[in-house]
């Protein structure tokens, strides 16, 4: 099977439109949503949840009481002051454990926490491998990895030769497991000063990891100046640019009313479509 993974560098640039337009096109494949900061590909496509399962991820420190002589070096050597009055500030602690090493009477112990739930759902587009955190909770590799297990489980599964991720953004620990063990990237950028720099660090990213670049620029006719800057940029490191969407106000109603622009047309779908087609050739050539 085959991992794409739509990334930006920054927020904002359309990609989950763009995975959610993947989807209604492309046959045979299993979806995952993770972005798992701000999860809103469900939105879109409206999945029926056939699975629920908790996810613990970060660990916070306790004390036990009974075996806490209260000599103080827990708080002392935590560098998030976490602990005062012997009780750990579970909103401050970053579980780093340094209190459980200093404790010379073991009673600090390291307890994982509830961060989320990971979901298998059923879509009318295929199945889809997803998740959301609790109220405060950090997002982190480890969740996003279990996304990608569950959706590269049921991919084998079902005998999938697509698993389409929707990425999240950036270029940090969430963005390195997205890209881990995938195929290609498809990097949507947005054609500002913002949207160069930013495709810049993810190609670098994608580049490290040997994950196949793909760049597309949506609502490229927003600036038709930096557009030509970026496609520049791309035939100056051959890098494969497989479209540009225009900007489209039936992009924003549709979004309104809970659809997917290919459902909708006018040019911003019919670009879609045409990035699609080109995104799909090259996956044939992978395969």
């Amino acid at each position: 099977m085959e991992e794409l993974c739509v990334i930006s560098g920054k927020g904002g640039t359309g990609k989950t439109i763009i995975t959610a337009s993947f989807a209604t096109l492309s046959e045979n494949k299993v979806i995952a949503d993770c972005d798992v900061d701000a999860p809103d590909l469900h939105i879109l496509l409206k999945p029926e949840i056939r699975s629920i399962e908790e996810y613990r991820g970060g660990k916070v420190a306790r004390i036990i009481e009974e075996r806490c002589v209260k000599c103080g070096k827990c708080a002392e050597h935590c560098r998030f002051n976490a602990i005062s009055n012997f009780r750990v500030n579970t909103f401050l602690c970053e579980g780093c454990s340094v209190c459980q090493l200093v404790c010379e009477r073991d009673a600090i112990e390291m307890r994982e926490e509830l961060g989320g739930y990971i979901y298998l759902s059923k879509t009318p587009y295929g199945w889809m491998s997803h998740a959301s955190l609790l109220p405060g909770e950090e997002n982190s590799g480890k969740l996003v990895h279990e996304v990608k297990k569950r959706a590269r489980e049921l991919a084998k599964k079902n005998r999938s030769k697509i698993i389409l991720i929707d990425g999240p953004p950036g270029i940090g620990c969430p963005v390195i497991a997205t890209l881990s063990g995938a195929n290609i990237a498809l990097i949507v950028t947005e054609p500002t000063l913002s949207g160069i720099h930013d495709l810049k660090r993810v190609l670098s990213v994608a580049h490290y990891f040997n994950v196949l670049p793909l760049v597309c620029v949506n609502k490229y006719d927003l600036n038709e100046e930096m557009t030509e800057k970026i496609l520049s940029f791309c035939t100056r490191e051959n890098i494969e640019v497989v479209g540009t969407i225009p900007f489209d106000e039936k992009v924003v109603e549709a979004m309104e009313n809970g659809r997917i622009i290919i459902s909708e047309g006018g040019e911003a779908s019919s670009a879609i479509r045409e990035v699609w087609k080109r995104v799909h050739e090259v996956l044939q050539r992978l395969h």
